[in-house]
């Protein structure tokens, strides 16, 4: 006993030797008292295998069946074997209890009540409203101000998921968040009989589903919503995204700084200054270039991060760990319908595993600027008949007659047009314009989805 402490003899240090030399010692023990003998049949994932795995280690190990282990020196060839069955073992876990980490992790997801929301039929085409939260609630990041600079929240993106499982389709339609609409309810008071849509979200994703519903006659199925830090840290959990800048680019108002033109990984907090961005600048011929459709510009860079993201994730499918790292991280500023099970999330994931990138289908539904509402500013109105068009080529048969239509150009609520379903395009990029349904190639300041050489 040296200074009130146990001397370090050679007998103590050969045996913590031993006990490091055997990867998560304590953690294995733990797992095989788990799951011994007097566990319940089936309570643990591929438990009759593990119960084998563990009597050979016990018995190579030297323990009895009393439980009291023999002392005995540990070879070369003995910790080799040791360490392969730990891995063997983490593995099993990993693969074995893949299914119940998933479903745990999301039923760890916040979860949200949406009253307004409908039932859509087991194995039906069903609607997903997609919400882009700009609240400052849990941010740590200065660079997009607290709470009391940027107080309730604004829908940054709306979009309307539609999903067909047994022909294997996302359909996505992003509404401009400048797109006036007739407000409901308490919105009424708060912003006027006409305003913005992204208006609507700041009383909660309820409000905002009624909204759609009654102006545009479209039943919403499911709720997402993401803020800032749920989306860096999904594509934190991938390693990044990969997109192709033609030029340098920049946005001084959302934290974009690419100074490289090129196919180039980006880190969460950089994929949502892109997909964040709507005073976007490229560098071309020696000149900062302006980008000047704004929310459609910013829409288009968001199609091409949801094609990036789809194939970050469907490359770490084959790696259990990533995936599981990847499930973890969606519960971080996520938050999904309480309708929405975990059981129906993972045999979405099942039926689009095979998914590619290119095969999803994002338009935008198509507006034109509008001046009959000067307390606005420069906001738009849906361009008709090209936008009903549009929903009854994708929505078809679900759409109901709007019960509170949106304003026309001249700011006067008027029902839809009557027309009838045309051949809705697929896998195209999302259009620019705002007068027609056509969609137009990407324009080449723009980034792209890439695969690094």
């Amino acid at each position: 006993m040296a200074n009130g402490r146990p001397t370090d003899d050679g007998s103590s240090r050969s045996s913590r030797r031993r006990r490091d030399k055997v990867a998560n010692a304590g953690g294995l023990e733990a797992l095989g008292e788990k799951i011994g003998p007097g566990t319940t049949a089936g309570s643990v994932a591929n438990q009759s295998g593990l119960q084998a795995l563990g009597a050979r280690i016990d018995e190579a190990d030297g323990r009895s069946a009393g439980g009291h282990r023999r002392r005995r020196r540990w070879s070369v060839r003995r910790i080799v074997i040791t360490v392969l069955a730990s891995l063997v073992v983490l593995a099993l876990v990993v693969v074995g209890g893949g299914y119940i980490y998933l479903q745990r992790s999301i039923d760890s997801i916040n979860k949200l009540h949406v009253s307004d929301e409908v039932t859509a039929e087991n194995g039906a085409p069903f609607t997903v409203l997609v919400v882009g939260s700009d609240t400052r609630v849990g941010q740590n990041s200065a660079a997009f101000g607290s709470t009391a600079q940027v107080a309730g929240q604004r829908s940054d993106v709306v979009q309307l998921w539609r999903v067909t499982p047994s022909k294997k389709e996302i359909q996505v339609v992003s509404i401009p968040r400048d797109t006036v609409v007739s407000m409901l309810g308490s919105d009424v008071a708060q912003f006027g009989t006409f305003n913005r849509i992204n208006s609507s979200f700041d009383s909660g994703a309820n409000q905002l589903v009624e909204t759609i519903a009654a102006n545009f006659g479209i039943p919403i199925n499911h709720v997402a919503e993401i803020d800032f830090s749920g989306f860096e840290d999904a594509v934190t959990s991938v390693g990044g995204v990969y997109l192709d800048f033609n030029y340098p680019a920049k946005d001084a108002y959302s934290g974009l700084d690419i100074t490289a033109p090129g196919c180039q990984l980006l880190s969460g907090a950089q994929a949502l200054a892109v997909a964040r961005s709507r005073h976007y600048q490229y560098f071309e011929n020696g000149e900062w270039q302006y980008d000047g459709t704004s929310d459609f510009g910013r829409i288009q860079r968001q199609d091409a991060f949801l094609r990036a993201l789809i194939t970050a994730v469907k490359s770490k499918e084959t790696n259990p760990i990533a995936m599981a790292r990847f499930a973890g991280s969606l519960h971080e500023g996520l938050e999904i319908d309480d309708g929405f099970s975990a059981n129906e999330l993972i045999g979405l994931a099942e039926t689009y595993r095979s998914f590619d990138a290119g095969e999803l289908a994002a338009q935008t539904l198509p507006t034109e600027p509008s001046s009959a509402f000067p307390g606005l500013g420069d906001v738009l109105v849906a361009d008709q008949p090209a936008a009903q068009q549009m929903l009854v080529n994708i929505f078809g048969s679900s759409l109901v007659s709007p019960t509170s239509p949106p304003p026309d150009l001249n700011g006067f609520a008027e029902p839809p047009p009557t027309v009838s379903a045309t051949t809705a395009p697929t896998g195209a990029p999302s259009q620019t314009g705002t007068t027609t349904p056509t969609t137009t190639a990407v324009p080449s300041f723009d980034p792209t989805p890439c695969t690094p050489g």
